[in-house]
């Protein structure tokens, strides 16, 4: 039973995960012009960071003993995902240059002069990111749906 309770583990820190990530892309997409005003710095792009959650021992296929030596000892089994946090992107090519020398945050001397920066997001890979990780999270509670009614026929095999 506690195999079962693990799956749904599972998959409900996959549900968590990709829920993270569709946020951390909706913030991406509102922000994609998003200039302040008082520094001139714009919106740095985010993405969502994950890790594995893993197990200390790996659990025993059916048939094999501790003694037995098999190439699958020492493998460990995941146990899901877990959020690392958002990260900004911090790369050079993280903005976009837009020449507009009326601006009042536009760059006043140097190599950028009269130009003002702007977030490079682009809203197609941000899209396709979101779709993708709405699809997983629809796996996931696909995964949810199928435990749950392999649950509800165990039960029912009882009675």
């Amino acid at each position: 039973m506690s195999n079962f309770f693990s799956s749904l583990d599972i998959a409900a820190s996959g549900m968590t995960a990709q829920k993270f990530q569709m946020d951390i892309i909706s913030s991406n997409i509102a922000n994609a012009n998003t200039v302040n005003q008082v520094s001139g710095e714009p919106y740095r792009r985010k993405f969502a960071m994950f890790e594995s959650q893993q197990t200390e021992h790996f659990a025993l296929p059916v048939g094999l003993n501790d003694d037995d030596d098999s190439d699958m000892m020492g493998i460990s089994v995941g146990k899901g995902v877990k959020m690392a946090g958002a990260m900004e992107d911090t790369s050079e090519n993280a903005f976009k240059y837009i020449y507009d020398p009326s601006n009042p945050v536009a760059e006043k001397d140097g190599k950028w002069k009269g130009y003002i920066k702007k977030p490079n997001i682009n809203i197609i890979q941000e899209m396709t990111s979101l779709i993708e990780a709405s699809r997983a999270y629809e796996a996931n509670a696909q995964l949810v749906q199928a435990a749950k009614q392999m649950a509800q026929k165990g039960a029912s095999i009882g009675n």
